[in-house]
């Protein structure tokens, strides 16, 4: 066997930018075998693949779209060079707010078939493979959202919410089998989409924090990597959040 395929190998989707770099980052630091999915900003991913390397991970690359079966596939074809899958992280989610008497039928099946069927086609083939292994990490990304709901995004509320209850689930169809599900329920962190918020709603969201900042990616990708970990291997079927307090 090859010293790639001694490695743990982890998935990534959503990897080019903002929380999925970071949790990136985090698990090159292991010099982990790392298939990394993007949508379509070649550039942010090939940025993420180089600075992740630099920390003695092997990485691959992968375009597609989680909401297409054929393009998962692809993403655990690729992986399959290294001979497992030890960890999953469903990260690629995308928004498309509006108020719902705006909201189109459109907006709202595109950004539930990204955020929770996307979840659904990784986890279908990820499960075949954990489940022979008898070993496997899966980290889902929620959102504080799911949780507590917002004005003007009852799609995205909606997916995030679905996001929880598939982690419960499958975590108990798994559980007997050595293979942990969890979730991870983000509040308002740094990333290229808050930084687009005027000055004026930055400071709405930090006043509506307990502890009155915003987060980092690397908030969410320190605990991405424990639960990832040998460590995290009695915690199954939980919703850990990373929101300040919001949710409290």
């Amino acid at each position: 066997m090859s010293e790639n395929n001694n490695k743990k190998t982890a998935i990534i989707t959503g990897g080019s930018r903002g929380i999925g770099r970071a949790i990136c980052l985090k698990l090159a630091e292991q010099e982990m075998n790392l298939v990394i999915s993007y949508a379509g900003n070649h550039a942010a991913a090939t940025q993420t693949q180089e600075e992740c390397e630099k920390l003695g991970a092997n990485v691959v690359l992968v375009q597609g779209d989680v909401s297409q079966t054929k393009d998962c596939e692809a993403l655990f074809e690729a992986a399959a060079q290294f001979g497992r899958v030890d960890i999953l992280v469903n990260n690629a989610g995308i928004t498309r707010d509006n108020l719902i008497i705006r909201m189109s039928e459109e907006d709202f099946d595109r950004v539930v078939d990204v955020n929770l069927k996307g979840v659904w086609n990784c986890l279908k083939l990820a499960s075949r493979i954990m489940m022979k292994q008898r070993y496997g990490r899966i980290i889902n990304l929620s959102s504080v959202v799911g949780v507590t709901g917002n004005a003007g995004q009852t799609n995205y509320a909606a997916s995030k919410a679905g996001v929880i209850g598939i982690t419960k689930a499958l975590a108990r169809e798994l559980s007997a089998r050595g293979v942990t599900v969890n979730a991870i329920a983000p509040g308002y962190i740094d990333t290229d989409m808050t930084a687009a918020l005027s000055d004026e709603m930055r400071e709405k969201i930090k006043n509506a924090i307990p502890m009155r900042h915003t987060g980092k990616g690397e908030d969410v990708a320190s605990l991405a990597a424990f639960l990832a970990s040998d460590q995290a291997g009695y915690i199954t079927g939980q919703v850990v959040h990373v929101d300040g307090g919001m949710a409290m």
